[in-house]
């Protein structure tokens, strides 16, 4: 036999309040009471209906959908395989584990001197999260986060240069998670998502387990071109800066050099006038590489004596 409450009991049990109660049965959400007398009376439905709203506002849908789904559910489409799909969605995208910081070891782990302006931005970003009811600790969510600040300031790079960082970053990090999910909802989930009525709850079971399917493959393929452009744009940056003592301006520049017109002769008649100088020039190049290779081998060829048979 169900239990039956008053609306304060209700409230007590469910977490809600009474005008909260009240508002919910105003907007739909929440069958009305049974009349008895004079008082009303709520059943296990009521409280249980309360805890499902409860639980999809943690989600966060807002009280216009929470209503679809549970008009759905009340006409018998289902709504368990739809909270099982929205769990997985919710659920943690990484393997990290948030760990607890005290102030002081958040100071030692960053040169020793406090800094109240870099835990600010630290908290604005999500890197720290302040503990209720402890002004002494922070929670870290992503400890691989703060370990990286760490390296980058022990490295020389100042906090309020890496806060500024990770907000460019986190921009475009955003981006390409969304045009991720744009790509997998149109060519994957459009099947379950499209349509007049919401997927019942075997297909909702089959789209959350495509969820943990497709939930590495975002991390994987931006590692894989992360390591290829850095690859890429290290090789090209450290190039550049060891040619920087060059005086680049000066590649563009050209010099006058007296060459004998028989030789000028020779190379017009071999490539044509209008190409003999760029001829000229990338043969002096080779020669100069030529040479400095001869230079490189030679300092490192094997001592002679070690040739010679006694």
């Amino acid at each position: 036999m169900d239990e039956t409450y008053r609306i304060e009991d209700l409230a007590h049990l469910s977490g809600a309040t009474v005008r909260t109660i009240r508002a919910y049965q105003d907007r739909g959400l929440l069958p009305r009471p049974e009349r008895r007398g004079r008082a009303n009376v709520y059943g296990d439905a009521h409280l249980v209906r309360l805890r499902q709203i409860a639980d999809l506002l943690d989600r966060g849908y807002t009280l216009a959908s929470i209503k679809e789904l549970l008009e759905a559910w009340d006409a018998g489409r289902g709504l368990g395989g739809v909270l099982g799909l929205a769990a997985e969605v919710d659920g943690p995208w990484t393997d990290e584990e948030a760990v607890r910081i005290s102030r002081a070891e958040l100071s030692e782990r960053f040169g020793g001197a406090p800094d109240d302006a870099a835990v600010a931005d630290a908290v604005e970003l999500g890197v720290l999260e302040p503990v209720p009811g402890d002004g002494d600790s922070f929670l870290v969510p992503s400890p691989q986060e703060l370990a990286v600040a760490v390296e980058l300031h022990a490295a020389g790079v100042p906090l309020s240069a890496i806060a500024g960082h990770l907000r460019e970053l986190r921009g475009q990090v955003e981006h390409i998670a969304a045009r991720f999910l744009e790509f997998t909802t149109e060519h994957v989930f459009a099947r379950y998502l499209d349509g007049p009525y919401r997927p019942t709850d075997s297909e909702a079971a089959e789209a959350a387990s495509l969820v943990r399917r497709l939930r590495p493959l975002a991390q994987q393929t931006v590692d894989a071109e992360l390591a290829r452009a850095m690859r890429l744009l290290a090789v090209r940056q450290l190039r550049q800066h060891l040619g920087k003592d060059e005086a680049p301006e000066l590649r563009n520049q050209t010099r006058n050099v007296s060459i004998p017109a028989e030789t000028i002769q020779a190379v017009e008649n071999l490539v044509g006038p209008e190409q003999a100088p760029e001829f000229i020039a990338l043969a002096a190049e080779r020669e100069v590489r030529a040479r400095a290779l001869d230079r490189l081998a030679a300092s490192h060829a094997p001592s002679a004596d070690l040739d010679e048979t006694p």
